[in-house]
């Protein structure tokens, strides 16, 4: 029987336990989007973790959505994260890069000249926001993306694959949820199109399979990871049936040799209530690789989905916010620190690397 803190090769890549840093947006790369000294502080602090998952990372600049989120598309970007995966190796952790392209939820202030940010279909996310860099701003209405814009993208996305290579990362992660450009095409409350992209799930799947064929040409698929969302409505991507949804796409990335799935059970955030009918553990078994769970685990939710076989990984989000040692305190069924919600967002170093280990807390 497996625990959560038995070592795991997940693909190419051996992790020494199966707790998993999930990505988090910390709005903290404000020179060109590019991680400074301060992001190798924390993610060096995390390597405890078997498997760092990034902050998600835009591939373009029209991939980006909210202020001083970091890239992986310049020189900078590309040198800044060097320092980071060496101090975390030097640390002993592993670490791969969420690849990220948000689509429609941008606001044209974020977008080169001022463009519309794009989208399968120029539906706007009603009632959602995004932070511009100097307050909370409803996204902008997309334009609907071109067929003969497609391939630009599907570079884009093996171009970044390329620069996380150069860049010193373990893997890649490729993000297909939580309502971004991917998920977007994948669900028919924001993908109308009447093209082969657009209609059954095959064609709405279409650009993320080009998107996976792409990443593992680029960089074999031993070092690649998804990360999908089919039951969630997070920035407004819904599906008209989502059970169907997530069957669809387990089959349909099953059996491309990726390193691992990693499935976001529920809303994003929030409710773990599934669609009726939903069977994770037959869905786990239809999957050819590693299987990562995340949304509100627990330690003991970790504990027993390891040990009862429905998961191989568990992603662990707000926890590793403040707890840079979270696996080593799981570990021994330590207490956990609190977060500041008030310093998630932006900000310095506050809130960011000043969180205490268990040996620095006082006796």
């Amino acid at each position: 029987m497996s625990t959560l803190f038995d070592p795991l090769k997940v693909g190419a890549i051996d992790l020494k336990n199966r707790v998993v840093m999930a990505p988090l947006t910390r709005n903290r790369a404000f020179d060109g989007d590019a991680p400074s000294d301060m992001h190798v502080d924390y993610y060096r602090q995390r390597a405890g973790a078997g498997l760092i998952i990034t902050e998600a990372s835009q591939i373009t600049p029209e991939g980006k959505g909210y202020a001083w989120t970091p890239g992986i598309y310049s020189a900078a970007q590309i040198a800044g994260w060097k320092k980071v995966t060496d101090a975390v190796h030097e640390a002993g952790g592993k670490i791969v890069i969420q690849l990220w392209h948000v689509g429609r939820i941008s606001h044209t202030s974020l977008q080169e000249g001022g463009k519309a940010p794009v989208a399968p279909s120029a539906i706007r996310a009603e009632g959602v926001k995004t932070f511009d860099g100097a307050q909370m701003v409803e996204v902008s209405e997309p334009r609907a993306l071109e067929a003969d814009e497609l391939p630009r993208i599907v570079e884009a996305y093996a171009q970044a694959t390329r620069n996380a290579r150069e860049a010193g990362f373990d893997g890649v992660e490729v993000h297909g949820a939580n309502g971004y450009l991917l998920d977007q095409f994948l669900k028919d409350g924001t993908n109308t199109r009447e093209d082969p992209y657009g209609g059954s799930y095959e064609n709405r799947a279409k650009l993320l399979g080009q998107v996976l064929d792409a990443v593992t040409d680029a960089w074999d698929a031993a070092h690649v990871g998804l990360r999908i969302s089919p039951y969630s409505g997070a920035n407004g991507a819904t599906d008209s049936d989502p059970k169907a949804l997530g069957d669809f796409l387990v089959d349909f990335v099953s059996g491309r040799g990726l390193a691992y799935l990693h499935l976001i059970e529920g809303q994003t955030g929030g409710s773990r209530d599934l669609p009726e009918g939903v069977d994770l553990k037959a869905l786990k078994a239809r999957f050819d690789g590693a299987w990562m769970v995340n949304n509100g685990y627990d330690r003991q939710m970790a504990l027993d989905a390891v040990s009862g076989g429905d998961a191989d990984l568990v992603a662990f989000g707000r926890p590793y916010i403040a707890n840079p040692d979270l696996a080593e305190r799981l570990k021994v069924d330590a207490a956990l620190n609190e977060g500041d919600p008030s310093t998630y967002y932006g900000g310095g170093r506050e809130g960011y690397t000043d969180y205490p280990t268990m040996q620095e807390e006082p006796a």
